[in-house]
């Protein structure tokens, strides 16, 4: 069994993000010990780390709490946890692609830059007017 502490220290979250969970009901079968502490076991652990992943994957706390829901009703919602999960990744993979042209576009423009402070490759800018820009300073 593990303390609140313990357990932000298992799953890597805050012990803010651990009690808004808790307080939020995404932590069902939480058990007490004799003082009313919060104490956890490996389940509980493990969903924690499921619940870290769905948060990441972008999925919000009103879908969470859905899931969860899901979940608790066993192996006859797989078919809905399942769409869900497809769902997510479809926006993740989506997330990707864009994440992905913005480190081509960044690629793109430091070998643009390169060529300029080089001197291979003439300035030109989509806001200043041409004649009017000032010529590239050396980083020292």
């Amino acid at each position: 069994m593990y303390t609140m502490k313990e357990t932000c220290d298992q799953v890597n979250i805050t012990y803010e993000t651990l009690r808004f969970y808790c307080n939020e009901g995404l932590v069902p079968n939480v058990r007490r010990d004799k003082n009313n502490y919060r104490i956890f076991d490996e389940r509980n652990i493990n969903w924690l780390k499921s619940l870290q992943c769905l948060r990441k994957c972008g999925m919000s706390i009103r879908d969470m709490k859905l899931y969860m829901r899901l979940c608790l009703q066993g192996a006859y919602s797989i078919p809905e946890r399942k769409r869900m999960l497809d769902a997510q990744k479809c926006a993740l993979l989506e997330k990707m692609r864009e994440i992905s042209a913005c480190i081509d576009f960044i690629d793109g423009k430091q070998k643009y830059f390169d060529g300029v402070l080089e001197g291979t490759i003439q300035y030109a800018s989509n806001l200043v007017p041409p004649g009017e820009e000032q010529a590239p300073h050396k980083v020292i």
